[in-house]
């Protein structure tokens, strides 16, 4: 034998209206999962079902006292589906004026763009302009190094270093003459390092100005 089906929730949200139609009552939630069972919808899902009813406007509710009541009258259902209706044939309304707009706007920018040899000539024109332009940004970028903005800011870094190298071999010099006072044994080793590092100092101060003088250029 087979197993009896279930009711969908379409046929569960009809048969509990149904309660409420017939009757025209007021009813507790708890008096309505005791009916609900009476026509095929379990106690457990009467709540569902009927919350499911009052957020589609089918059923009311309210709250009197401490209790909460739910309603529904057939008209209840026919102000409903007038109000969906209402609201359909206003959607329509705009859509069809939004459509009509639509094509008036389209209308519009196609007036005067029509194919045509003058428009194509000035199309060709425009498009030569634009790979013209194109061309000429790239020469100035690579005239970037020669801007007169690049070339004051190199100078700057360039006498920063400078300074910094000879702020840095004052610091060595002074260091040479307390370790040559604090450690006299080792006074030849620190003077051949320091002549190493003041030859590679002037290498570095010579190649600062050769950089200063191209610049200039």
């Amino acid at each position: 034998m087979s197993k009896k089906r279930g009711l969908s929730l379409e046929e569960k949200r009809e048969q509990m209206l149904q309660i409420f139609y017939k009757s025209q009552d007021f009813y507790l939630l708890k008096e309505l999962e005791k009916l609900g069972p009476k026509r095929g919808v379990i106690s457990q899902s009467v709540k569902d079902v009927v919350q499911s009813l009052v957020d589609d406007d089918l059923v009311l509710k309210d709250k009197i006292g401490t209790s909460v009541y739910f309603w529904s009258l057939p008209s209840c259902a026919g102000n409903q589906l007038r109000n969906t209706y209402n609201k359909l044939e206003s959607d329509l309304s705009n859509s069809k004026k939004r459509y009509v707009e639509l094509v008036e706007h389209r209308d519009n920018l196609k007036r005067g763009r029509e194919d045509s040899e003058e428009r194509e000539s000035a199309l060709e024109e425009l498009k030569a302009v634009e790979v013209h332009h194109k061309k000429l940004k790239e020469e100035l970028a690579a005239y970037a190094d020669s801007d007169p903005a690049a070339v004051e800011a190199m100078k700057d870094a360039i006498d920063v270093a400078h300074s910094a190298a000879n702020r840095w071999t004052d610091n060595i010099f002074t260091l040479q003459q307390w370790c040559s006072t604090t450690f006299p044994q080792a006074k030849e080793q620190l003077e051949h390092m320091y002549r190493e590092q003041q030859q590679a100092s002037r290498k570095c101060t010579h190649f600062s100005s050769w950089l200063i003088s191209r610049s200039t250029y």
